[in-house]
């Protein structure tokens, strides 16, 4: 795994924007999965920014959406297709026909399978939040490396951090989520860390011992099988800004050469 940080938060989203826009010029019809929340925005304005500026198109693109909330109205502002349409696609040209969702009205297994033959061999690119306790999409602490797209139940922690997203206290309490080894087929996949607040799970994801286990769970962090997997495995970095960084190696705090696809 390689650390690329990007100082202010400004320069960072800039830096991953950019880094974004690069393979989407490369690969015009790159199949993209894209997380929610608050991470992701200033990256996402960066984005847009440059399709209004004619500078790069998602005409061709396909956006897999990450994860969705479960028992919460389709049309809630808190949910994840939403936040996503709201922050990035409504402001980007890409058709809607080529913005794969979670649709949550048939069954919840028949649309797992759905998604997962849709993602077929995998992305291109994965973006990629990383929790405080180290979850990754809403794959929690102990989710299995080989696990595909699937309903999951949301931990105490996720439930109440998702609170900032509704404007109600019906918060949901299980989702949908690409699983590990469905995000493992990507080509390549970068892990977005951002704020103060996420500095020590970057610390410990970079340089904690293997055997670490999360407060509660019996298993290593989620994101340690990022950091484990070797040989034949998709290309990760992890793009923090400086806050988030602050307390791992300064060593490995600089920017590193960019990798072609």
């Amino acid at each position: 795994m390689t650390l690329l940080r990007g100082g202010s938060t400004d320069v960072w989203a800039r830096l991953v924007a950019d880094l974004f826009i690069e393979r989407l010029k490369a690969l015009p019809g790159m199949r993209v999965c894209l997380p929610t929340g608050l991470t992701p925005v200033p990256i996402y304005d960066e984005l847009a920014d440059a399709v209004t500026a004619g500078k790069v198109s998602f005409a061709r693109a396909e956006v897999f959406l990450l994860d969705e909330f479960g028992g919460v109205d389709p049309g809630d502002p808190g949910r994840c297709d939403q936040m996503l349409e709201r922050f990035l696609l409504s402001r980007v040209d890409l058709p809607a026909a080529r913005f794969h969702r979670l649709d949550f009205t048939g069954h919840i297994d028949m649309v797992c399978r759905a998604y997962e033959d849709a993602v077929g061999h995998g992305c291109d690119l994965a973006l990629l939040g990383i929790g405080t306790n180290g979850h990754v999409g809403m794959n929690e602490p102990g989710a299995s490396a080989d696990s595909l797209t699937r309903r999951v139940s949301l931990a105490p922690d996720t439930i109440a951090a998702s609170a900032r997203y509704f404007g109600h206290d019906r918060l949901p309490t299980w989702g949908v989520t690409m699983g590990l080894g469905t995000l493992r087929r990507s080509r390549e996949i970068w892990i977005l860390a951002s704020g103060a607040g996420k500095a020590s799970i970057v610390r410990q994801t970079l340089h904690g011992p293997l055997e670490m286990r999360c407060r509660h769970h019996s298993r290593a962090w989620t994101s340690e099988e990022w950091r484990v997997r070797r040989a034949g495995q998709a290309r990760r970095l992890r793009y923090s800004d400086s806050d988030a960084a602050s307390e791992g190696d300064r060593s490995e705090g600089v920017l590193m050469p960019r990798p072609s696809i």
